[in-house]
């Protein structure tokens, strides 16, 4: 019996649009493996706040440029299962997910060399195939070839409520319009950078889940999936 091929699913999006959990939902379903971009240019942002790179809202470039190899990234589960984020080697997945990080990712996200040593480094997980991954330019810079692009969509208003509801779950204090501004400010910055600007690609699957269940997207995302599944395997 032939083995059957695995592919690779791109999924974009703008902030709090629920990316992350979509993915982590259909990597298990099809248990593949779920790489989550967004917290590879957060654990960036940390090491920078952190090691001081970045000191009252300013990057200094030039020292995080000098350091950018020394940061590896990686993916795990904990105890629960649950995926999580390493910094070398160190569970940041709690630490990337505050006001703080979220207000300074997008302009770490927006330098170039930034981008280009992450780009690399979600093309070499993608060597392996059977990826589900979610981010901003995953089809159309780092794999413009994903056998399924899916670009979610949701209204601003119940993006932010949600991200407000996850956030307040995990005792971070923060208010519904602060969550809402920096989502607006993130859209903003991730739309209009010169590098990899958030874009859905032209061959994309525009999904709207401002108004499905957690378990209505799954179903409906794990159907697309099985079907550019069984058409690739028909190649």
């Amino acid at each position: 019996m032939q083995m059957q091929k695995k592919i690779i699913v791109a999924l974009d999006g703008c902030s709090s649009t629920g990316k992350s959990t979509m993915a982590k939902a259909l990597a298990k379903a099809l248990n593949y493996d779920y790489i989550d971009s967004g917290a590879m240019y957060r654990a960036v942002t940390l090491y920078a706040l952190e090691q001081g790179i970045i000191i009252n809202g300013e990057i200094d470039t030039e020292k995080l440029q000098s350091e950018i190899d020394a940061i590896n990234i990686d993916f795990s589960h904990d105890e629960q299962g649950k995926p999580i984020t390493l910094l070398n080697g160190r569970n940041i997945e709690a630490l990337i997910r505050t006001p703080q990080i979220s207000a300074m990712v997008s302009p770490i996200s927006a330098l170039p060399f930034v981008r280009e040593a992450l780009t690399q480094k979600q093309k070499e997980f993608g060597l392996r195939r059977g990826i589900v991954m979610d981010g901003r330019d995953i089809g159309t810079t780092v794999f413009p070839d994903a056998e399924l692009k899916v670009f979610v969509v949701a209204d601003a208003n119940i993006r932010a409520q949600r991200r407000y509801d996850e956030m307040k779950l995990m005792g971070i204090d923060t208010s519904f319009d602060e969550v809402l501004h920096n989502l607006l400010e993130r859209d903003r910055i991730d739309s209009s950078r010169a590098v990899s600007p958030l874009a859905k690609a032209h061959d994309a699957i525009e999904f709207d889940n401002s108004f499905l269940t957690i378990e209505e997207q799954n179903k409906q995302l794990l159907l697309l999936a099985e079907q550019a599944i069984n058409r690739a395997n028909r190649c």
